[in-house]
């Protein structure tokens, strides 16, 4: 770029001035902080998002916020400052509380819930842009804690909550439902009591589910705790898992295919995970529907269980 403009006949102060000029225009602007709360730079977390630019972070104070947003720019953090930074009971464009269009977008520390829309298929977030990382984050009684459409996208998911999700009287909806994306990685996470659908959901050309807890407990009535069905790659690794008396689907705690196999499926890992049958009959742990052979390694099982339907293996 200096070469080139070394080449323009000006005068030797002007080649300066114009070169410093381009260098300045090349570097992006530098990341601001947004702060939300009483007595912050802005009142409510949809302010902020408005304001907010590429690269930005949006730290929201403790409080209870009825608010919602969507999000458009790219490489936003949105993140509660400390403990108790609420937003709930309100959805934008009749989809989620947050609705994530933006590319690599991460969500830290916040309680999402209540997300209730007319078609009852309203999330805690609404992914439909890029890459979106969910950490620390608690997603109660929504209709879907996450739900996310296909795309070139990967999701993550680390040490967060979903706790009596899929609040949908006719069972469009999950504790978390994920569409065709490239990877859907879920770690140390919580999933409890999902009221109706799956616990996990996911068309992703490769799931990874580790080290995660998820139970129906006493009053859950999820049908699978996971369920890929259209295959893809899914590895399942080192999970606490309980199959709970009011289940919706007795038969099989996880599935892969029930809805035909459109994708490759390169390998089916199920291993060292510990799974409690809490019913009085015989549940399936995996129910393989696809022609890839399903490895079990090393799970310790509890109550009436069939480890495996399907092909595969059982060490």
């Amino acid at each position: 770029m200096l070469s080139s403009i070394q080449q323009i006949r000006l005068p030797p102060v002007m080649r300066t001035l114009l070169a410093l000029a381009l260098c300045v225009w090349s570097f992006p602007l530098l990341a601001r902080t947004l702060e939300v709360g009483q007595s912050h730079q802005f009142a409510l977390p949809s302010e902020a998002v408005a304001a907010a630019q590429d690269g930005d972070t949006i730290e929201i104070y403790p409080g209870q916020y009825v608010d919602c947003a969507i999000v458009r720019q790219n490489d936003l953090t949105i993140q509660g400052k400390g403990a108790g930074a609420v937003m709930t009971d309100k959805s934008c464009g009749g989809k989620a509380i947050l609705v994530t269009a933006g590319n690599n977008i991460i969500i830290r520390n916040l309680t999402l819930q209540r997300a209730h829309v007319p078609n009852e298929n309203g999330a805690g977030i609404r992914a439909e842009g890029g890459n979106l990382t969910v950490e620390n984050s608690r997603f109660i009684d929504n209709e879907n804690g996450i739900l996310a459409r296909s795309g070139d996208a990967e999701i993550r998911i680390l040490d967060s909550e979903f706790i009596g999700n899929g609040r949908c009287e006719h069972a469009c909806a999950h504790g978390i439902y994920i569409n065709r994306v490239t990877l859907l990685h879920v770690e140390r996470s919580r999933f409890f009591e999902t009221y109706v659908g799956h616990h996990i959901k996911s068309r992703a050309l490769r799931t990874e589910v580790i080290d995660c807890v998820l139970e129906d407990g006493p009053e859950g009535r999820s049908s699978y705790l996971i369920d890929a069905p259209n295959g893809g790659t899914v590895i399942v690794e080192g999970n606490t898992m309980e199959k709970g008396p009011n289940t919706e689907n007795q038969l099989n705690a996880i599935a892969i295919g029930a809805e035909g196999v459109t994708q490759p499926t390169e390998e089916l890992i199920f291993r060292n995970n510990t799974f409690t049958n809490d019913q009085k009959q015989q549940t399936t742990f995996v129910r393989n529907i696809s022609a890839t052979p399903a490895r079990l390694i090393g799970n310790v099982f509890r109550g009436d269980v069939r480890p495996l339907d399907g092909e595969g293996s059982v060490q």
